[in-house]
């Protein structure tokens, strides 16, 4: 009771001071207020600190939303380009502070290989042709990763109800608002290889595991709806990764719960959908099927990612031991433009077609081992959770949405390259929600796991009776 009427006096005695000295500044200095840049960064402060002190609860969705807005084509996006690295930062340095503070959580050999892998990335960027750029590079994954290991964890921990409520709700919102950017057309998400891979990796195997969950029949409903809408934009958007990403996790996802009727039921629901799209707005629909999947029906249905691919393996041959630097490529063309230490420069970035060629470039054999391994720890993780899955039948834990989501993210980097570019929003999406996976999933062996493994319910998220503990 003391300690809560102390909390109390103390956040009283910020907000009098913090009153008083903005009237000051406002009475001394009006200037600072006349310009609109000055009121944004004054308010977004202002947001920042609220985030701080409510850290647990609402500073991984102010850390979603940050960076994904930064990537977004919307007019706000703008602003939010530097500021999403303020974030992060303040987010893995207060993060780090409770986690030394609490000691309550524990840290293993995953996290163990995400620092050697960050120490081996720093080597390959001392010897990169763009020194400067390849540690900013370096600096804001290792910024990821202390985030991701401390601040997203502790989001977690003790509210599994609330954080997968939430992760569900804020799909939700997300698909619909991209639903009407899409119907008055606006391209909210840039391009169209953006709004597929988002819908197709995040949003659409999260929405699925809210169907299965059931519950409330109009909470059931509007997830069907929901996710229907979902992949009618994952296939519009004619991106084949976040095509194949959104469709075998959701495959997957039915088949690991043995809900085969609704997996039929569900490609069923899309010949629907996208018959009646045809019919209402047919110039959204091309005019043959076999263009979902081909680019050039002529030259294969990985011609696009040939070039990209060899590129990458070229280079790789010529720096196979430290690689070009993380984040940067040697390209055809000399730069001749300085570049400043802030700076980034699009001659020494490319597409690379994969991520974990891009990876490879950019840090070497010697960088690259224990990244894959980190990987390879969390597929792991992944197959066990499926395996638990397949036998137990049960949607309502905490390591299903997890797995599921990082299994799509998997299958969509095969084909793009985002994985360790730490200022995408998918890249923090991805390594936030991995951390977290990490902690939850099982680590006995295949055999006897529906026996051995007991992970913690999500009670409420359905709004219906789950098994508890």
């Amino acid at each position: 009771m003391t300690d809560r009427i102390s909390k109390s006096l103390l956040v009283t005695v910020a907000a009098v001071c913090t009153m008083l000295l903005m009237v000051y500044a406002a009475y001394s200095r009006p200037w600072y207020f006349n310009n609109s840049s000055n009121l944004v960064g004054l308010v977004a402060l202002e947001f920042l600190i609220v985030a701080v002190w409510l850290y647990r609860r609402a500073f991984y969705p102010v850390v979603l939303v940050t960076f994904l807005m930064a990537g977004s084509n919307l007019p706000v996006g703008s602003g939010w380009s530097a500021g999403r690295w303020v974030v992060l930062a303040v987010g893995a340095s207060v993060g780090l502070i409770l986690v030394v503070k609490d000691r309550g959580y524990r840290f293993g050999l995953f996290h163990l290989l995400a620092f050697f892998g960050v120490l081996t990335a720093v080597i390959s960027a001392a010897v990169s042709l763009y020194p400067n750029i390849a540690l900013l590079k370096v600096l804001s994954l290792l910024l990821l990763f202390v985030y991701a290991g401390t601040g997203a964890r502790m989001a977690v921990t003790g509210r599994e109800d609330r954080f997968f409520r939430g992760l569900l709700i804020g799909c939700e919102i997300f698909v619909a608002a991209n639903a009407f950017f899409y119907a008055v057309g606006i391209q909210a998400m840039g391009n169209p290889n953006s709004l597929g891979a988002t819908m197709g990796m995040a949003a659409a195997p999260i929405l699925l595991w809210g169907v299965l969950l059931g519950g409330d029949p109009s909470v059931h409903r509007r997830r069907i709806f929901l996710y229907t809408i979902c992949m009618y934009m994952v296939f519009m958007s004619r991106a084949r990764a976040g095509m194949a990403a959104a469709v075998i996790s959701s495959a997957i996802l039915c088949i690991a719960l043995r809900r085969y009727k609704l997996l039929i039921q569900g490609l069923v629901v899309l010949a629907i959908v996208g018959s009646a799209a045809s019919i209402v707005r047919p110039e959204l629909i091309p005019s043959e099927a076999s263009s979902l999947i081909y680019k050039d029906q002529e030259e294969g249905i990985l011609m696009s990612r040939v070039s990209p691919w060899k590129t990458a393996l070229d280079s790789i041959r010529d720096h196979p031991w430290f690689g070009t630097g993380l984040g940067t490529a040697a390209t055809d063309f000399e730069v001749k433009e300085g570049l400043g230490m802030f700076a980034s420069s699009q001659s020494v970035t490319k597409e690379h077609g994969s991520s974990f060629l891009a990876v490879f470039e950019g840090v070497g054999l010697v960088g690259v081992i224990p990244l894959f391994l980190l990987l390879g720890l969390l597929l792991i993780r992944v197959f066990r959770t499926l395996v638990w899955m397949r036998q137990s039948g049960l949607a309502s834990h905490a390591a299903v949405p997890l797995a599921i989501a990082v299994f799509a993210s998997f299958v969509h980097a095969v084909f793009e390259d985002w994985m360790f570019a730490p200022g995408n929003y998918l890249c923090v999406f991805f390594w936030t929600l991995a951390f977290i996976l990490n902690d939850v999933a099982p680590r006995t062996s295949f055999s006897g796991l529906a026996r051995n493994w007991n992970p913690k319910p999500v009670q409420h998220v359905a709004n219906g009776v789950v098994p508890s503990r």
